[in-house]
């Protein structure tokens, strides 16, 4: 009789496992050996992003749109909350000035981290940020009132008039 096969495998969250073909399938037992093994870094692969352009000749009602889609789909999900709930809030009375402002503060930073550090205070502005639509963002996520907010807000917003 054939005893079954026993072979480690690397995996990528949980360090080692043992695994062992048991009845056609294979059994795993997670368990922690000891210090992880050295990251080489080999695997990140930086896609560079294409760099952010301002757009003076669009109409403000689009750049609002576009701003608007833009604060709701970021990539992650501290930021998808923090800048849809900021730009339901201020983007319909924002200046020309502070909207050029706002897009280049989400759309230059080329790290979303960075974006959310900065809001909430985590981290220092880099002075090219520090503006008033930084002080905005920075008051709105101290979240004062202590407002519920879990999510995006839903969209019917868009076609009620402005308060």
């Amino acid at each position: 009789q054939r005893r079954p096969t026993v072979f480690l495998r690397l995996c990528s969250l949980s360090g080692w496992a043992l695994c062992r073909p048991v009845s056609g399938h294979v059994s795993v037992q997670r368990g922690y050996r000891g210090d992880s093994p050295t990251d080489s870094g080999k695997d990140v692969l930086e896609i560079p992003l294409p760099p952010w352009q301002e757009r003076p000749d669009e109409p403000l009602e689009t750049k609002r749109a576009r701003l608007l889609y833009e604060s709701r789909k970021r990539g992650m999900l501290e930021n998808c909350i923090l800048l849809s709930l900021f730009a339901k809030e201020n983007l319909s009375r924002m200046s020309e000035r502070q909207l050029n402002l706002y897009d280049r503060l989400i759309n230059e930073p080329s790290n979303d981290w960075d974006i959310y550090y900065w809001a909430t205070e985590a981290k220092p502005t880099p002075a090219v940020f520090e503006n008033d639509v930084m002080a905005m963002l920075r008051e709105f996520a101290k979240n004062k009132n202590r407002e519920q907010r879990l999510r995006q807000p839903d969209l019917e917003y868009l076609f009620e008039s402005p308060r």
